[in-house]
């Protein structure tokens, strides 16, 4: 079978919403009220940290699909002041959330035991406040919020290649200005992050033989597997994945933007930066590259997320490891596309309904396993009780 990434079909129950006169749709998406109705009509579950676990309405997948969002939207009404990362969540909140995600993935895993028959996959994507709310694929909902996915391998075999030079698939290192120009300080500065029970892992440990993705993208393994998602000191090690993403993608725009700028005293990792990063003539030759462009080409300035913008994610490769992949934000890509999943929704409610049922049935169980762990109590709506 011929690999690349592929194109998957996926049919929707059109969703009725009138969008206030005067606003733009990811203006009203990103609103108290839209935040409720998604609530009312798709919650299934809450806490008092304020974290929703919710159907996915216009989902990827209608295998298994559904989100954990931080609902910020009654507590902080600006929309570029709601947390967007684990990093800025205050520690009773981040505490429960990663207990709910392990939870999660440890029920995916019980759920679809095969490699063979499912890709399972949980990521978070950054929806910081990097361009103009207005602007084309800005993110609809600027709130934390995690997937949590089930593809059917089959129908990921039977679906047709999608184009590889796709821009919703530019995370890989065909195109990725990281992978392009800086490969080889990029993972060195990974390397230098201290970690024991990520381990890095390349190329085929990494990639999916279906689609040949991640592409390029630094990988790790889990050590222990998904019982090690229930100690603590996995959920640290993930942030310091993330927290050196966020400094080597801070530091590298703030170069581009201010030539031989100061490290930021929000630094993370402050010495990594200074003895692996601002005497790297590959890095800095990088950043004057950019930003040389940026002087003379509008467009292209307009066009760069100048503050991080990332996709992290845990998915279980051919192999039945658990494997963490990071990558920095395209516009408008989704988190399926770090594998090679490109989904096309379609509005399509009789098809959408065949599935439904099988589909409730799983996140109505899972459910329970969070209302058994005091993760929260069950949402009525008119779908479920």
């Amino acid at each position: 079978m011929q690999t690349g990434p592929r194109e998957l079909i996926t049919p929707f129950r059109p969703i009725p919403l009138d969008v206030p006169e005067g606003m733009k749709p990811n203006e009203f998406f990103n609103s108290t009220e839209n935040l409720q109705d998604l609530s009312q009509n798709n919650g299934l579950l809450s806490n008092p940290e304020n974290l929703l676990l919710y159907r996915k309405a216009l989902g990827h997948s209608n295998e298994f699909d559904c989100s954990i969002i931080f609902n910020s939207s009654k507590c902080i009404l600006d929309p570029l002041g709601r947390p967007v990362r684990r990093t800025q969540l205050p520690l009773p909140t981040k505490n429960s959330w990663n207990r709910m995600n392990q939870i999660m993935i440890e029920y995916m895993l019980e759920k679809y035991p095969d490699p063979e028959e499912a890709l399972i996959l949980a990521g978070e994507a950054s929806l910081d406040s990097t361009w103009p709310l207005t602007a084309p694929g800005v993110p609809s909902i600027r709130m934390l919020h995690n997937h949590f996915i089930v593809f059917n391998m089959t129908q990921l075999r039977d679906a047709k290649l999608a184009d590889p030079d796709n821009p919703n698939l530019t995370d890989g290192g065909q195109h990725s200005l990281f992978q392009a120009h800086m490969r080889s300080v990029y993972r060195y500065f990974f390397e230098s992050l201290e970690l024991k029970i990520l381990k890095p892992v390349h190329g085929d440990d990494s990639q999916l033989t279906l689609t040949g993705y991640p592409q390029g993208l630094p990988s790790w393994e889990i050590q222990g597997g998904v019982e090690i998602l229930k100690s603590p000191h996995f959920w640290n090690e993930y942030d310091l994945i993330l927290k050196g993403f966020l400094d080597f993608y801070r530091t590298f725009f703030t170069q581009v933007s201010t030539r031989n700028a100061p490290i930021s005293e929000k630094a993370y990792f402050p010495d990594q930066i200074e003895n692996h990063l601002l005497f790297d003539n590959d890095f800095l030759a990088t950043a004057k590259k950019v930003r040389d462009i940026c002087i003379n080409d509008a467009k292209y300035a307009n066009a760069i997320r100048w503050q991080p913008a990332f996709k992290q994610l845990i998915y279980r490769n051919d192999k039945n490891k658990l494997i963490v992949t990071i990558s920095q934000n395209s516009i408008g890509n989704a988190i399926t596309e770090l594998l090679g999943v490109a989904v096309k929704r379609v509005p399509d409610a009789e098809a959408y309904e065949k599935s439904e049922p099988a589909l409730i049935e799983k996140l109505l169980e899972v459910r329970q396993r969070l209302i058994d762990a005091d993760l929260g109590d069950p949402i009525k709506t008119p779908y479920w009780d």
